[in-house]
């Protein structure tokens, strides 16, 4: 089967945000997308069925350090990978456990040879690789892997944000070697995504788009923003990758963000985001919406029975009230956490959706404008 493509639509013309189409073996993805993230091969209180009927979601998230741990990769070949495992038919992307292992600072040890960790879950060690980081994703099965990279912490001195970065991609090399010296696993293409390091200094993000580009892969991912540093410097940052990535393939902004975030970084040109905000914000009461941000817990939604959020296509934005839904919340009820995680993914979804078709309008530009200070808006 023929490897991911990418096909350019629309181009606004008040701004660098455009719109396309990404074919995988697993179908289209209408760009830009967002990605719902499902760590441990499930969305946090979402249905796979809720994910393509209210969420309409065209691609999921699993995380490759969760996954290898549990439920290892013995149980995910035996069913034939994480898509049958799962019951997801449609697009998948795997990470490559980087940012998970860098995040267990107290328990990692970084080498040339790669990263020694312990699991969170029993304390056992293990060591991932750029070779068997690449094996235990063709194993669990996404469309598009990750390169396996070092992901600085946020305001690191620019010494360990170039040494960083040079490990980064001496490990680069090493993936696509042992990715190009192996088959896919079930039957469709996999495709692997280098990612863009360099912390927020401008000559190594553009010593690392060049390196990257280089590599022709069918897409790019820019990594370490949205990790500490200020706003303004990561739209400065996310804005300086995009002018010095390939424009015909798809850019990944990976782990952003906020709604606005993202109407932010598709004015500069990005096509892919992900980020656990939507679902984990949910299931702390707070939902984004086409009015602005709610904290469903605050006692003016107490006899409020209108809709979740009549603007957005979901059943459960339009059928649930937000009485009902912070009486569920106050009484600590299990569905409360679906109804706000399915709400705030179906509006992500429709905030995308909605960025498309102005861009094809040719007005995307001024609807952003207009549209951030909306979504910032606490009600």
């Amino acid at each position: 089967m023929a490897a991911l493509t990418f096909q350019w639509q629309h181009t606004d013309p008040g701004s660098k945000a455009r719109t396309g189409k990404i074919i995988t073996g697993h179908g289209e993805i209408l760009t830009p997308v967002f990605m719902p993230v499902g760590t441990v091969g499930s969305v946090k209180a979402v249905s796979q069925q809720q994910l393509m009927d209210d969420v309409k979601a065209q691609i999921i998230l699993g995380n490759t350090y969760h996954l290898y741990l549990r439920p290892g990769l013995e149980v995910l070949e035996k069913a034939g990978g994480l898509h049958r495992f799962t019951g997801w038919h449609r697009p998948m992307l795997t990470d490559s456990g980087g940012y998970q292992v860098f995040s267990l600072a107290g328990t990692r040890k970084i080498k040339e040879e790669g990263v020694t960790f312990q699991s969170h879950i029993d304390g056992s060690r293990h060591l991932f690789t750029p070779e068997n980081v690449m094996d235990i994703q063709r194993s669990i099965g996404g469309d598009i892997i990750m390169a396996f990279d070092e992901c600085p912490p946020g305001g690191c001195e620019y010494n360990y944000a170039k040494t960083s970065l040079e490990l980064t991609h001496r490990w680069l090399d090493r993936c696509f070697s042992r990715f190009n010296d192996t088959n896919d696993k079930y039957g469709y293409t996999q495709n692997l995504f280098p990612i863009v390091q360099g912390g927020t200094y401008k000559d190594l993000r553009k010593q690392s788009c060049e390196y990257i580009a280089s590599k022709q892969a069918t897409g790019n991912a820019i990594g370490g923003l949205s990790v500490g540093e200020p706003e303004p410097v990561m739209y400065e940052i996310c804005d300086w990758c995009c002018d010095h990535l390939p424009k015909e393939k798809p850019r990944y902004l990976m782990g952003v963000g906020t709604p606005w975030n993202i109407l932010e970084c598709i004015s500069m040109g990005v096509d892919m985001f992900d980020c656990v905000m939507p679902t984990r914000n949910g299931r702390n009461a707070m939902l984004f919406t086409t009015q602005g941000v709610i904290n469903i817990d605050n006692k003016k939604w107490e006899f409020d029975f209108s809709p979740i959020d009549e603007g957005v296509d979901c059943i459960i934005s339009n059928h649930y009230s937000k009485a009902y839904l912070r009486h569920l919340m106050k009484s600590q009820e299990i569905l409360g956490l679906t109804i706000a995680s399915v709400h705030n993914l179906a509006f992500y979804r429709w905030l995308v959706e909605e960025a498309r078709r102005h861009v094809e309008l040719g007005d995307f530009a001024t609807w952003k404008k207009e549209m951030v200070d909306v979504l910032k808006k606490r009600l």
